[in-house]
């Protein structure tokens, strides 16, 4: 991999990585309703598990998608499901001193498993492999993982402390409860893509 290839494909990682999608507003909420410190499972749980996903994207996966066209519909109804039910989650969250004490932030296995029905996530994979090690070898596969790995971290995690510093300003239950209104909102209008792309 070329210097100029390795700039475009870290410039690359981190605009995707930074940007809002499900990952970063469902890590907003949690900070915000959780802090830092119990978000940490939801954080690495993203980091780790996609980058799980971009190796087993680029060692195979994507031929599935070229084989079976069904399993893209099969996905993307998945997708929407599950991003439908975590929005529903996130509106009724509450902070861990409220009233809902069952309320608590995604595990690291579940944000891991998360990866596998987020579009964002496969968008980003797909487009990683494509772009950036198109002769599916090994050693490109694995340096697109390893940038968005210490890419991916970092940036998700700034969503998580965002989050967290807005809790100054949602002392009250009904500033929290219009938050979290305002992320399912942000997190369903997420979907607008994946719902309307031909």
């Amino acid at each position: 991999m070329t210097y100029d290839i390795l700039t475009a494909l870290t410039a690359f990682a981190f605009v995707s990585s930074i940007t809002p999608g499900p990952n970063n507003l469902m890590l907003m909420a949690s900070g915000a309703n959780f802090g830092f410190a119990r978000s940490i499972p939801h954080m690495l749980g993203i980091g780790i598990g996609f980058v799980v996903m971009v190796i087993l994207v680029g060692i195979g996966l994507m031929q599935v998608f070229d084989t079976f066209p069904i399993t893209h519909t099969i996905l993307k109804v998945a997708s929407i499901g599950y991003l439908l039910y975590l929005a529903w989650k996130i509106a009724n969250a509450g902070a861990p001193e409220g009233a809902q004490s069952d309320a608590r932030p995604m595990t690291f296995i579940q944000a891991a498993l998360f990866q596998w029905v987020n579009p964002k996530a496969w968008t980003m994979a797909l487009t990683a492999i494509t772009l950036y090690a198109p002769d599916r070898s090994l050693t490109a596969i694995l340096l697109v993982a390893a940038i968005f790995g210490a890419i991916n971290l970092p940036c998700v995690s700034s969503w998580t402390v965002l989050g967290q510093q807005m809790r100054r300003i949602l002392r009250s239950p009904a500033h929290l409860t219009a938050f979290n209104w305002l992320m399912a909102g942000l997190l369903v209008a997420s979907l607008y893509p994946v719902v309307f792309a031909t």
